[in-house]
């Protein structure tokens, strides 16, 4: 069957020293200390180590031949982001970022999809950066759950929604920056609890914001899917219903109302839990998704839903119609 795999990572196997450019900030860049292996750095920091499937195109499309995947999705990793750059640094990384995206995407094109990363911490910004990308070739954009704590169904990203409703972008959501992680720093929580806690921060802000009653035609896709959403959805709907007037003051409407209205990826873990998020959006609105090349991400990207105890028809729609009605492909 046709594969795409919607949640990919990738990064330029060079980056410039932009601490040193900018004059602040700890930017990541990488120290190659050995071959095909690097050293993500935070300034003197070890942020994670990555390993030449990180950058190099050639490694990915012979794994992605290993892993039955016809197609990739790539986009940054989300330390690449930015947002608390200054407003114009972060635009120029996110065009280096983005270019080097874009080569990937030229030279490879029956391989990869691209998707951009834009400086969400100024909506002007963030708009030209993703029209700029959109003419290119690209086919959405990647951003945070929040932006600098600010989360995603407040006003000011209102143009920023109505750009990608008229690009036809496709939007991934991915957890970063995860609330409440400095208090948290032992066992791997920020990536264990943060981050399901964050796709539901984003998809609650986005619902009790209105977004999707303003933008109707937003294709946006959650990662992990739609984290600790979908399990907790009627506690969600719960207090919707029993305090209206701290839940419901910016949109009327139950929550359940947009179940089916968005895309998850399918990187649950779970075939039960894989089975619950097919049972409340539709098999329809659940893409492939692998987080690619990370350890916490599938370790054979398609395994889960491969081995689902699924209809061919549901595991042919999940692994890569559902991910060409996203993309618009």
């Amino acid at each position: 069957m046709f594969t795409i795999d919607t949640h990919t990572h990738i990064i330029p196997k060079h980056i410039p020293d932009f601490t040193k450019k900018f004059g602040y900030g700890n930017f990541i860049q990488l120290d190659h200390h050995a071959p095909g292996r690097a050293w993500m750095m935070q300034g003197d920091k070890r942020f994670r180590e990555i390993v030449e499937n990180c950058w190099d195109a050639e490694v990915r499309i012979k794994e992605m031949a290993e892993h039955k995947a016809d197609m990739q999705v790539i986009c940054t990793i989300p330390v690449m982001f930015s947002y608390d750059a200054k407003p114009n640094d972060c635009l120029e990384i996110s065009q280096f970022l983005n270019d080097d995206i874009a080569q990937t995407v030229n030279r490879y094109s029956d391989k990869f999809i691209g998707l951009a990363t834009v400086p969400m911490q100024d909506t002007n910004l963030a708009v030209q950066e993703l029209e700029r990308c959109m003419s290119i070739g690209f086919k959405g954009v990647q951003i945070g759950s929040n932006i600098n704590n600010i989360n995603l169904g407040e006003p000011q990203f209102h143009d920023f929604w109505a750009a990608c409703e008229k690009t036809n972008a496709a939007i991934l959501v991915h957890p970063w920056q995860m609330m409440g992680q400095e208090h948290m720093t032992k066992y791997w929580l920020p990536w264990l609890v943060g981050m399901p806690a964050e796709i539901s921060r984003a998809i609650c802000s986005m619902i009790f914001g209105g977004i999707f009653e303003k933008f109707p035609k937003l294709k946006v896709c959650f990662a992990h899917g739609g984290g600790s959403f979908l399990p907790t959805i009627s506690r969600i709907e719960h207090g919707w219903e029993c305090r209206p007037d701290l839940v419901a003051i910016d949109n009327e409407f139950n929550p359940k109302k947009y179940l089916g209205k968005f895309w998850v990826d399918s990187h649950v873990c779970d075939h039960k839990m894989l089975q619950y998020i097919i049972d409340l959006v539709g098999e329809d609105k659940v893409v492939q998704g692998s987080d690619y090349p990370f350890p916490l991400g599938e370790a054979v990207p398609g395994t889960l839903v491969r081995e689902a105890p699924l209809s061919d028809a549901t595991k042919t729609t999940i692994m890569g119609t559902a991910a060409k009605n996203w993309l618009s492909l």
